[in-house]
């Protein structure tokens, strides 16, 4: 009995140390004024081999609708819907490959070709490229309606 009094004696000393101990390590309340903030004036970059992000990409070049990507649709990838004759223009309703409509007219520009010539059946493009490289020979494809009964 006497040893685990002992004991229970010895463990009670310890914790009171170990909190006295863990008190004096902590920081005491400041009574004096809060620090001041500092505040940071500008931005610095450090590029480490990438480029700066805060750097305009366009600098010096001219826009042009083929940096846009503005039409970047393939005339073997296009389907034929229709074709609207008003005020004797014709209009083709021409279907693109992720199934939205487009209307389209003689003159214009595919990623590949432009429309050569458009008629109440038929519309003729005029191919230029073939994978992104000019064709010696251009060739024409034909889309043609067919009515369906």
């Amino acid at each position: 009995m006497r040893k685990a009094a002992a004991l229970l004696l010895f463990i009670s000393v310890a914790g009171v140390a170990l909190l006295l101990a863990r008190q004096e390590t902590t920081t005491p309340l400041q009574t004096g004024p809060p620090p001041a903030l500092t505040v940071q004036t500008g931005f610095t970059y450090s590029p480490d081999a990438r480029r700066d992000p805060f750097k305009d990409l366009m600098s010096g070049r001219e826009l042009r609708k083929a940096d846009l990507g503005e039409n970047q649709l393939f005339i073997d990838d296009l389907v034929l819907s229709g074709i609207v004759k008003s005020k004797n223009i014709y209009t083709a309703l021409i279907g693109t490959a992720q199934g939205f409509p487009m209307f389209a007219k003689v003159g214009d520009k595919f990623a590949d070709g432009y429309i050569l010539s458009i008629t109440d059946t038929q519309v003729v493009l005029r191919k230029t490229h073939e994978r992104g490289i000019p064709l010696i020979r251009p060739r024409d494809v034909i889309k043609e309606i067919t009515e369906e009964l």
